[in-house]
């Protein structure tokens, strides 16, 4: 039948409506996501324990990436949407392998995130995360929900920046072919960190986009410098032409994150958590040799409550402690920690290109 319903947006209250929209994957055994044609690999990195089986017996479930080599995932005509992609890896690569989308034919990626960091996992340390939009599951299984709709095509690259070779890399890419309305926004995410923050500076999560658009989330890895609370930074929010003063401004770190009081639970813990639109599922502590800063994951999903701009967006987050001196009042403490963020946000094309991503030395987790 013929159907109005394009298949996007997809809910409990729509789920039944039937639609025209085609349903393709892309995986190692299927490169191009063709109609009929998964699972026919005759050789790749299941040949050898699939020698006594032959084709259609898990030939091809993974792909190695050479050392200082950028390997095409996905090369897809629209339009359509990406709906769910799944990937999995061994964590030493996670800040290895960045991954980058390109939509529409533009020259520049749209998307440009350390692996790891792009599913909240931003310290090579595995991390289980139940949200809305991205699932981590037992052991290191990545889940993105984030839809990704596109006008023309999107085309989907991983590049090795260690001149290690990366076995062992497994992933599918699920989409649709469908009509797209022209109102639907393109998915954009970005990697930022500064490490350590100069003093008395913020930290920039995203700057110089243009266009109008949506900020539906970040990603923060935070290392810790000092001892005490770090989470007193406030994140400011400045919006189609706001210079010194924002249009949004926070009330502190763990407030933004949908936390209260430090994160502290009883005994002097800190409480992970991990919810729909917000979390801190990661808490990696000290163990009095080797690993000896404080480092923390958390998200914050805009998907109820968009940060919509017309124009322009500038976003910025502050860190501060305290300390205080004998007889003296407290007093906030500006930080100089290690902080990496991932901004997600839609908007419409063409948007200004990323500033450069910096090199392995500069990604890597120490």
């Amino acid at each position: 039948m013929k159907s109005s319903f394009n298949g996007l947006g997809l809910n409990l209250g729509n789920l039944s409506r039937l639609s025209n929209a085609v349903s393709r994957s892309i995986s190692p055994e299927n490169f191009q996501g063709e109609k009929g044609a998964g699972g026919m690999a005759t050789h790749g990195t299941g040949a050898v324990p699939g020698r006594e089986l032959g084709q259609g017996w898990k030939i091809s479930p993974s792909i190695n990436i050479d050392g200082e080599s950028t390997t095409i995932l996905a090369e897809i005509e629209g339009p359509g949407a990406i709906q769910h992609i799944w990937m999995t890896v061994n964590p030493a690569a996670w800040r290895w392998l960045v991954l980058r989308v390109f939509w529409d034919g533009e020259s520049q990626p749209s998307i440009e995130v350390p692996v790891g960091d792009f599913f909240c996992n931003g310290w090579g340390v595995r991390c289980n995360v139940s949200s809305l939009p991205v699932a981590v599951n037992p052991a290191g299984g990545f889940n993105s929900y984030w839809e990704m709709p596109f006008h023309k095509s999107a085309r989907i690259t991983l590049e090795n920046l260690s001149a290690v070779r990366v076995e062992g890399f497994y992933y599918s890419i699920d989409y649709t072919l469908t009509e797209v309305e022209d109102d639907r926004a393109t998915f954009h995410a970005q990697w930022r960190r500064s490490n350590p923050l100069p003093y008395k500076q913020d930290h920039v999560i995203l700057e110089g986009v243009r266009g109008q658009g949506h900020f539906v989330g970040v990603y923060m890895a935070r290392g810790v410098n000092n001892n005490g609370w770090w989470g007193e930074g406030e994140i400011k929010f400045y919006l189609d032409g706001d210079q010194d003063w924002p249009t949004i401004c926070g009330t502190g770190t763990e407030d933004y994150f949908g936390g209260a009081w430090n994160f502290e639970q009883p005994k002097g813990e800190y409480g992970v958590f991990t919810t729909a639109s917000l979390g801190m599922p990661q808490v990696i502590k000290p163990d009095g040799l080797y690993h000896s800063q404080q480092r923390f994951g958390m998200y914050r999903w805009h998907i109820f409550d968009p940060i919509r701009f017309q124009e322009d967006l500038r976003v910025t987050i502050q860190a501060l402690g305290w300390t205080s001196r004998p007889g003296e009042p407290a007093r906030y403490l500006p930080l100089q920690d290690d902080i990496a963020t991932t901004a997600f946000w839609y908007q419409s094309e063409p948007h200004a290109p990323f500033p450069k991503l910096p090199g392995l030395d500069q990604l890597e987790v120490v």
